[in-house]
């Protein structure tokens, strides 16, 4: 039984996992099914300009950045599942908002609004309460490929959805999505019996500094600063050249999906390599190189290259999941131990804050200088995120692991480090009197369970 109790969930595990990943994609999908059909259909908005439409594109990022961080202090004090609704009423009233605007105006602050809801943070904290050490990476994955799933199926259904239903009955359905998130969370979703500070999930008071000094963490902010900045760009300009090459909107989705799933399919030998073969470091490099390529390649096309987009499309997207995929895995990895959840508040932050400027700067340049501008502008700060990547460390295949700490530990607490430390496969140890917890940095293939057992015992 004991074997089971390991390698299985439980029920409420299980429940936890499935529920806690839904709702990141029912919020995920309210986020991102605008973004291939916002340029096209808001132009019709009371007062709207290119710039404005960049800014109704990328809103979101702002808020998300500036309140993902608070918003995880305060599911500490006043509790997670309080928070999340908070957030996800927030995420409807944007919504309703942006639904019932005549005005570029109103979706602006519509879209502010959802991203407003930044409860990130707080159902990661939520899923380590509710899932034990053992299953929390497991659990961690699960969520993180729904994100990336959730983001695929968005530009399919954004273009289907508001064919027939407009922009306006695109963001009554986000709308409707969150209330179902509120169901899921309520009924679904068990509520734990306290709630306790993760460090590998969470973000602590005091951490922060120490992570913002850090110059390997620094490169990976940048890059998803970069990465998300170029994603939001392409979507102000691409939609309007699939018009440019003739492709109605309503087709726009027969572009998107064929595209969404090679691409997946694509890159998953690449972050096999990358694992496998420890060749993490030219992968990374060799996929910001392919967004630079595609960026400037779709920047130079001529009105007669509908094919030639689709490649670069194509390209683009492939190496967009390899590093949307592989960013968090570099983060895990260098961040030290017991602070792997406030490198993650501070890349997630850099994440939503891209996502604005992106948007923002996209929504200028093509009202200034046209689509391609965007695009070339897009590929170059791609070259230079290569260029600061370039000097990077070759990231130790290391992974986060937390153990209990035995009841006695304190008798010996020297001691019992040095015996952590001589394990195979520790680099790094750090543990945390006041949450009973030993937080470690290991190399999966050199670490072995029995003798940390053996060990703790």
């Amino acid at each position: 039984m004991s074997r089971m109790s390991i390698e299985v969930m439980t029920t409420g595990e299980r429940r936890a996992v499935t529920g806690l990943a839904g709702l990141y994609v029912l919020r995920m999908l309210g986020l991102f099914m605008v973004l291939p059909v916002l340029s096209i259909y808001s132009s019709d908005l009371e007062g709207a300009t290119p710039a404005l439409i960049g800014m109704a594109i990328g809103g979101y990022g702002l808020t998300q950045a500036l309140l993902q961080i608070p918003f995880g202090f305060l599911s500490d004090k006043i509790g997670r599942k309080t928070v999340i609704v908070f957030g996800l009423l927030l995420f409807i009233a944007g919504s309703v908002v942006a639904a019932m605007s005549e005005s570029i105006y109103g979706v602006i602050i519509g879209r502010c609004l959802q991203g407003s809801g930044a409860i990130a943070s707080s159902v990661m904290a939520l899923l380590s309460d509710l899932t034990r050490e053992q299953m929390r990476m497991r659990a961690m994955a699960v969520v993180g490929i729904s994100i990336g799933i959730s983001f695929s199926v968005a530009l399919v259904l954004g273009p289907i959805i508001s064919q027939p239903f407009g922009l306006e009955g695109l963001f009554w359905f986000t709308a409707v999505l969150a209330s179902m998130g509120l169901a899921v969370i309520w009924k679904w979703v068990p509520t734990p019996q306290r709630y306790d500070q993760h460090r590998d999930t969470g973000v602590q008071k005091g951490q922060l500094k120490k992570i913002l000094k850090h110059p390997e963490l620094l490169r990976l902010d940048f890059g998803i600063f970069i990465l998300h900045l170029i994603m939001t760009a392409t979507f102000v300009v691409i939609p309007l050249r699939m018009l440019e090459l003739e492709l109605l909107a309503q087709h726009h989705w027969m572009v998107y999906l064929p595209i969404m799933i090679l691409s997946f399919l694509a890159m998953i030998p690449f972050i096999i390599v990358a694992e496998k073969k420890r060749k993490m470091k030219p992968i990374f490099i060799f996929a910001i190189i392919l967004v630079a390529v595609s960026q400037l390649m779709m920047g130079s096309l001529t009105a007669e290259s509908r094919s030639a987009l689709f490649v670069f499309l194509f390209i683009y997207f492939m190496a967009f999941n390899l590093l949307e995929a592989s960013l968090p895995s570099l983060v895990s990895k260098i961040s030290p131990a017991g602070q792997k959840g406030a490198a993650m508040g501070v890349y997630s932050s850099s994440q939503f804050m891209g996502a604005f400027v992106g948007g923002a700067a996209g929504g200028w340049l093509y009202g200034a200088w046209g689509i391609d501008a965007v695009l070339i502008v897009c590929g170059v700060l791609a070259l230079i995120w290569a260029v600061v990547v370039f000097p990077m460390a070759t990231p130790k295949h290391l992974t986060s692991k937390a153990v209990s700490l035995p009841e006695h530990w304190s008798d010996d607490a020297d001691g019992f480090v040095k015996r952590l430390l001589a394990l195979p496969g520790v680099e790094e140890v750090v543990v945390i009197a006041d949450e009973k917890a030993a937080y470690m940095k290991i190399d999966k293939a050199q670490f072995d369970d029995q003798a940390l057992a053996a060990a703790i015992a």
